[in-house]
C-alpha cells in the first residue's frame, strides 16, 4: 500500500484544516484539547455546523446528500477535524444507523430519516446490548410482537451511550424463536418520546452517567418503523457493526491524544526520562500501525471486499490504545493525577495539592472512563475469538 498523499490530497487536507480552523468554535476546542466535559449543547452544536455544510455525514455518497468522498478523503477530514480539536461525531446517526438506512431501508424510509440526520437536528441512540446479551449479540430477548400496523415492544437495553438525550433509538429486537438466535431478529426504529419508553441513567467510575438503560413497556411502534425483512435483522447488525468497529478505533484521536501526552510529559519534567521517552515511543509505533489497519479496511471497503474481520482488529488494537496513553499521562503527573474532583474538570482546581498544574484535572476521569473500551462494542476476548476464526479457520 502507498501511504504517500497525492498533491491533490495535500491540497484537499489543507482546505479542510482552514475551514476547520474559521469554523470550529474555540470554547469547544479549548475543551477537546484539555479533556473537559462535553455538554450536549456543545457536540450538538458542532454536528449541526458541519451538518449546514453537508459534512456530518461526510461518509455518505451523493445521492443521499453526502459529498461522495472517497476513502482517503474521508480519513483526512477526520484526521484534521481531531487534531484541531473536533468534538467526535456521536456516531449513532450518520456513522451507524444511516448506512443501515441507505443500503436496506426503503425510499419512504430514507427521505423520511436521513435529512434529520444530516443536519444534526436528530439525537439518534443505538438499542443493541441487553442484561443478558453485550458480546453475545445474538441472544437479545427485547421483543416485538406484530399487531395489526403496529410492534408492540417489551424489554430492556443497556449501555445506552448519551441515551439521556436520545429522539430516536435504533433497536434489535426479537420477532421469532424459531431456529438458530440470529435468525428471529429483527431492525426497528422508536421514537424514545413514544408512551411506554423509559431512560435510567448508569453511573460511571469517573462519576458520569455517560451510559443508561431503556425500557420499553408496551411501547407501540408502527410496523413502517422496521427496516428490511422481518427476521433479517441480524444481517443488517452486521452491516453496523462493521462501521462501529472502525470508528471505535478512533485513530485521529489517538494522534491527538499522543501530542496531549507528550505536552502533559514535559510539563511534569518526565519527557526527559529515558525510559519514559522508551514508553511513549512505543505508542506511538502502535498509533502508526493502527493508522495502516484502518487505511487497510477503508481500502477494502472501497473495494467491495468484506473487511469486518480487520475492523475485529481494528476495535482491539484501538481501545488498548486509549487504554495505554491515558495510563501514561497518570504516570507521567504521578500523585498530581490522583485526586479526583470533579468541579475540577471545569475549573481546572486541584483542591488542595500544591504544584499541581491544569492539565492533571481531568486525568484521573478519563482513566477510569476509557476501562470500558476494551469491553463495549464486542469485549477483546471475544473479538480475538472472532479474528481467530475468520484469519486463522
Amino acid at each position: 500500500m502507498d501511504l504517500a498523499f497525492t498533491p491533490e490530497e495535500q491540497t484537499f487536507r489543507e482546505d479542510i484544516r482552514a475551514w476547520v480552523r474559521t469554523n470550529l468554535p474555540a470554547d469547544i476546542s479549548h475543551k477537546v484539547h484539555n479533556a473537559l466535559r462535553l455538554s450536549r449543547d456543545d457536540m450538538q452544536r458542532w454536528a449541526k455546523i458541519l451538518g449546514k455544510k453537508g459534512w456530518l455525514g461526510h461518509g455518505w455518497p451523493k445521492e443521499f446528500g453526502g459529498p461522495g468522498w472517497n476513502a482517503v478523503q474521508k480519513h483526512l477530514f477526520e484526521e484534521e477535524c481531531a487534531l484541531a480539536g473536533a468534538p467526535r461525531v456521536v456516531p449513532f446517526g450518520p456513522v451507524m444507523v444511516a448506512p443501515v438506512i441507505m443500503a436496506f431501508g426503503n425510499a419512504e424510509q430514507q427521505q423520511r430519516f436521513l435529512p434529520g440526520i444530516a443536519s444534526g437536528d436528530v439525537w439518534w441512540s443505538q438499542g443493541y446490548s441487553e442484561p443478558g446479551a453485550g458480546s453475545d449479540l445474538a441472544s437479545v430477548k427485547c421483543r416485538a410482537e406484530r399487531q395489526g400496523n403496529n410492534y408492540i415492544v417489551n424489554g430492556q437495553k443497556t449501555w445506552t451511550t448519551l441515551g439521556q438525550y436520545g429522539e430516536w433509538i435504533f433497536c434489535l429486537v426479537r420477532t421469532s424463536n424459531d431456529g438458530k438466535p440470529q435468525t428471529g431478529i429483527s431492525f426497528l426504529l422508536i421514537d424514545m418520546k413514544s408512551p411506554g419508553v423509559t431512560v435510567r441513567p448508569i453511573v460511571l467510575l469517573d462519576g458520569e452517567a455517560e451510559v443508561n438503560e431503556v425500557w420499553f413497556d408496551n411501547v407501540e411502534v408502527p410496523a413502517n418503523n422496521l427496516i428490511g425483512e422481518e427476521n433479517k435483522g441480524w444481517t443488517y447488525a452486521k452491516h453496523l457493526l462493521s462501521h462501529e468497529r472502525t470508528n471505535i478505533a478512533d485513530v485521529n484521536r489517538a494522534k491527538r491524544e499522543l501530542e496531549r501526552l507528550k505536552r502533559i510529559a514535559k510539563i511534569e519534567n518526565v519527557y526527559d526520562d529515558m525510559r519514559f521517552r522508551d514508553e511513549i515511543a512505543k505508542l506511538e509505533v502502535d498509533v502508526v500501525a493502527l493508522e495502516m489497519l484502518v487505511l487497510r479496511v477503508l481500502s477494502a471497503d472501497t473495494a467491495g471486499k468484506n473487511s469486518l474481520d480487520i475492523a475485529g482488529l481494528l476495535k482491539i488494537r484501538g481501545s488498548e490504545i486509549q487504554q495505554r496513553y491515558s495510563e501514561l499521562m497518570m504516570l507521567a503527573a504521578g500523585p498530581y493525577s490522583l485526586p479526583f474532583i470533579e468541579e475540577a474538570m471545569e475549573a481546572g482546581w486541584q483542591g488542595d495539592y500544591p504544584g499541581a498544574g491544569v492539565h492533571c484535572a481531568p486525568l484521573a476521569s478519563t482513566y477510569f472512563n476509557l476501562r470500558k473500551t476494551t469491553i463495549y462494542g464486542g469485549s477483546n476476548e471475544v473479538q480475538r475469538n472472532i479474528v481467530s476464526q475468520v484469519v486463522l479457520g
